[in-house]
């Protein structure tokens, strides 16, 4: 047997080994495919010296236009390596390649091009200051980075999310100190590897890999960072907050969420089953916009139960290379263990499972991985713990409504607020009912459908700030005002 490879982490333009290592698990079938070298705590203290040291000698003094060329390298060698991209996120989360292929690696990449263009016209605001006094001023503002950036990326959308946060924070001119989920370590140390190849900065770029608990928190809490962006669970970011408090560090968070669909009695039915469809088991249900909570007009309920149960049974699972799969294993055996007791505590709460509600079996490997049914169920209130916790796996609750008013208030009834699906033919109804929602996206007669350019975060539990365009860019600078007397 061949010596498993060790993912490293990169800090001040090397590699470095350390002495502590995990096993890094392939859902599909739980076998160890690499050992992950866990950060020490002067490591991360390195990390951190190297970041501030590029900030004020080589990355923090370039020109806009000079980042921006080099981020254009990453994103064109990215491409080149692209297929190693793929074969790395496929083995650390088992998803499908059509998905990998066609959503994870290539907006992976267009992460680095769109922001790389889109900093050059960061420019600041210009005005002309009258007093009552007669006196007059020239006001304008130019925008700096905020310095060192700790980006902590979560397992879902491992390539996706972590560049999603990078590409603007260096684009603006920080310096970044990403630190992965221990889950997802794969594409990580790939990207390192490019930003190594390229030739960026030494200490611009910063990666540590270990576990939340050991190098998560010594990262958030380090002193020398200026700023803290998070996608993960809820719970964590709360413990960043407290981590971050002391010293009143900027903070952007992507959360949690509990989302819903609504199917209104004009809606396309079979356009809304599909849509619902994806909207609830892509990725194994394992995005933070996927839908756990569907609530449809009563008039249309029994047939939309009917087409969503088919549709579901349907999919197919199993290796994310094989044909027509759709869905793979969840990350882990510690999330399939977690859902799975949702699962069953569906059960206790006295739902009705019109579909799913275990694990497949394979008789092969894939028996050994943490692969897990879609699930749809019924009956459970609204105030039922499995319709107001996010459970994070291929599973919906179907609820019938009677009127838009009661519809509303039903979605609102969560602590999260992140996004939403509205699905009908009158648009009336849509521009009425989608601001009345209490989340930061609303979706008609879709999902998924995304524009770099547009705001991206959630309200309550599920995160603080908006990331996109020049909302990333908003972040990761900050404003100085100058303001010049005019003599008259």
């Amino acid at each position: 047997m061949s010596e498993l490879p060790i993912l490293t982490s990169y800090i001040d333009g090397h590699f470095i080994n350390s002495d502590t290592h995990f096993d890094n698990i392939n859902p599909v079938n739980g076998q160890t495919v690499a050992r992950i070298s866990e950060a020490t705590p002067k490591m991360i203290e390195d990390a951190v010296i190297s970041a501030r040291a590029a900030q004020d000698s080589t990355w923090g003094k370039m020109t806009v236009n000079e980042r921006c060329a080099l981020l254009h390298k990453v994103a064109d060698r990215m491409a080149e390596r692209e297929e190693e991209f793929i074969t790395a996120e496929i083995t650390d989360t088992g998803k499908s390649l059509f998905q990998v292929k066609t959503i994870d690696i290539p907006r992976g990449t267009a992460n680095f091009r769109f922001f790389a263009d889109l900093a050059k016209f960061n420019s600041g605001e210009t005005f002309i200051t009258d007093t009552p006094t007669g006196d007059k001023a020239l006001n304008y503002s130019v925008n700096k980075p905020l310095g060192v950036v700790g980006v902590i990326s979560p397992w879902n959308l491992p390539l996706l999310l972590a560049t999603w946060k990078i590409a603007p924070a260096m684009a603006c001119g920080n310096s970044v100190i990403l630190k992965p989920s221990e889950e997802t370590s794969s594409t990580a140390f790939l990207l390192a590897k490019v930003m190594d190849e390229v030739g960026i900065p030494k200490g611009a770029f910063n990666l540590i890999l270990g576990r939340g608990s050991a190098v998560g928190d010594a990262l958030t809490s380090h002193h020398g960072i200026d700023a803290i962006t998070f996608t993960g669970a809820s719970s964590t970011g709360k413990q960043i907050m407290r981590s971050v408090a002391e010293r009143v560090k900027p903070i952007s968070f992507e959360l949690g969420g509990k989302n819903s669909a609504i199917v209104f009695a004009d809606a396309d039915l079979n356009k809304a089953i599909k849509g619902v469809t994806r909207s609830s088991f892509t990725n194994c249900g394992q995005v933070c916009l996927c839908t756990e909570k569907v609530y449809v007009h009563r008039s249309l309920f029994d047939a939309f139960i009917q087409g969503l149960k088919r549709e579901a049974e349907q999919i197919k699972i199993g290796y994310p290379k094989d044909k027509d799969v759709f869905i793979g294993p969840l990350v882990s055996k510690v999330h399939q263990q977690k859902v799975l007791s949702y699962y069953q505590l569906a059960k206790n709460e006295g739902a009705t499972f019109v579909t799913g509600g275990g694990v497949p079996k394979f008789n092969d490997e894939r028996d050994m991985g943490c692969f897990i049914e879609p699930t749809i169920i019924t009956g459970l209130s609204d105030d039922a713990r499995v319709n107001q916790e996010e459970i994070f796996g291929p599973i919906c609750h179907v609820s019938p409504f009677d009127d838009e008013d009661e519809v509303i208030e039903r979605v609102n009834n969560t602590d999260y607020g992140l996004a939403a699906s509205v699905w009908t033919e009158n648009i009336s109804r849509a521009h009425r009912v989608s601001p009345q929602l209490d989340v930061g996206l609303v979706w008609v007669n879709t999902w998924f459908l995304r524009d770099l350019r547009a705001p991206f975060g959630g309200v309550k539990l599920s995160g603080i700030g908006r990331e996109g365009g020049k909302h990333s860019l908003a972040f990761y600078s900050e404003p100085v005002n100058i303001c010049v007397h005019i003599d008259s």
